[in-house]
């Protein structure tokens, strides 16, 4: 599993991306290669988990949503992530 995470800076031009963004991350929840995601409750960014075995596919991945780099939206971590309790 990998994780991402975003943060926002209040540039509202990112708003005109989401839709699109929240229809591919919906398609990749059916495919089970994401697992959740959401924004933070203070809309400061967000936290998206890929369900995925390689670090090329969660890259892959990343890399063919245009949200995330849309004006306001900032990569801020990508991690490998072991889980232990689901």
């Amino acid at each position: 599993m990998f994780l991402l995470e975003l943060a926002f800076d209040g540039n509202p031009a990112r708003l005109d991306h989401r839709p699109a963004h929240r229809e591919l991350v919906a398609g990749l929840k059916q495919q089970g290669k994401v697992a959740m995601a959401g924004p933070y409750a203070d809309e400061s960014g967000a936290l998206l988990v890929f369900d995925v075995d390689t670090e090329e596919e969660f890259e892959e991945l990343v890399a063919a949503d245009p949200y995330y780099r849309a004006p306001g939206v900032t990569i801020a971590a990508k991690r490998k992530w072991n889980l232990v309790v689901s």
